[in-house]
């Protein structure tokens, strides 16, 4: 015989199950409506750039640009990040710019992407494939610096006491870069002084100008270097000359070009001879390549060689090797260590009738600040 209480216990029973059936039929629902239905601003943003990941995490900010299968992103809150292309599943822009695809096509407007199709939506919307896109650039900025990314670097060592001794070095490198060409200033300089003598001052400035031809080839209409390195009896060496390049690899991890060109070489000597001449000119062939790979997300690899071959009076053969590593500290900070290989084949004669050596190898410690 059900009792009251029989009753109640059943009713209750029954009330639980459909609320636990309601329960399980609407969750995939609300699933979806909340990893899939929601959007930054409908049907693009008015006040920020949005980067969706593959994670399905939004990021909120500014897009700076995207070069090399990387996209530079600056967040209030976790500064500036460079994010991996290939994680990236949506990008939605307010401000404009200029898209430049492989075959060699530039649209300009706001970004919509999604999934593997890009649309550019300015005057005219157009439509491309994602995996056809080579650049991404500021297209009407107003502030200049926009086009420009770069990475300063300095070392100090201080030492009191028997021995009086200062070294100093510094490494800078600054690019511009638009969806047709690309500028490359680099500055590398080393300084030591031991009780008020000088026993290091070494410099050495780079600048080229590059104009994309493919996805691949590039060329250089003028590329140019200043040296300084009197310990090797050179006062001073420029070189100016044009060349081509082309990149033999261009992921989101490992960049790797090769370039080579000719050039017109002059060089003052420090200190020679009483009836040589302190000055020598010379044609050149100029050969390099620059290799840089992410190895993890906080260690970075690069390794950047460029020799010449020149008359037997300007050295016969002169190369030039940077290479080290970049350990992620905190935000836009790097510890850098870095190796230098400078070596002349038949370096210059000076007036006591002594050789320098041929070979001059430095290591170097700094602190690094990109922007």
């Amino acid at each position: 015989m059900y009792t009251k209480n029989n009753m109640n216990e059943k009713r209750t029973s029954w009330v639980l199950l459909v609320i636990a059936t309601a329960i399980l039929a609407t969750t995939p629902g609300f699933a979806v409506e909340e990893t899939e239905g929601w959007k930054p601003a409908p049907p693009m943003p008015d006040k920020f750039d949005w980067v969706q990941m593959t994670s399905d995490e939004w990021l909120k900010g500014e897009i700076i640009a995207m070069y090399d299968e990387s996209l530079e992103f600056d967040s209030d809150e976790f500064d500036e990040q460079s994010l991996d292309w290939g994680d990236i599943k949506e990008i939605r822009s307010v401000q404009i710019f200029q898209v430049r695809f492989l075959d060699n096509t530039i649209a300009t407007g706001k970004i919509l992407l999604e999934g593997d199709i890009i649309l550019v939506i300015g005057k005219q919307t157009s439509e491309h494939e994602r995996s056809q896109v080579l650049s991404i650039t500021p297209g009407e900025s107003k502030r200049r610096r926009d086009y420009w990314t770069g990475k300063i670097s300095a070392g100090l060592n201080i030492r009191t006491g028997n021995t009086e001794q200062t070294e100093f070095n510094a490494k800078a490198n600054l690019i511009r870069r638009t969806p047709q060409s690309r500028i490359n200033i680099d500055y590398l300089g080393n300084f030591s002084e031991s009780d008020d003598i000088s026993i290091a001052d070494n410099q050495r400035l780079n600048a080229n100008w590059d104009r994309f031809i493919s996805n691949r080839f590039y060329w250089t209409p003028v590329y140019g270097e200043l040296f300084r390195d009197p310990f090797q009896n050179i006062a001073n060496r420029y070189t100016i000359g044009i060349g081509l390049g082309y990149t033999v690899k261009d992921t989101s991890k490992v960049d790797w070009d090769v370039t080579a060109g000719i050039a017109y070489q002059g060089i003052t000597f420090d200190d020679v001879l009483p009836e040589e001449d302190n000055t020598e000119t010379s044609p050149a062939l100029v050969i390099g390549t620059k290799y840089e790979n992410e190895l993890t997300g906080w260690m970075d690899f690069h390794f950047d060689y460029k020799f010449y071959i020149v008359s037997e009076e300007a050295g016969t053969y002169t190369h030039h090797l940077l290479t080290g590593f970049e350990f992620d500290l905190t935000g836009d900070l790097d510890f850098d260590v870095d190796w230098v290989w400078d070596y002349v084949k038949n370096p210059r004669q000076n007036s006591a009738g002594d050789f320098p050596e041929q070979s001059d190898f430095r290591m170097m410690f700094s602190l690094g600040y990109s922007f």
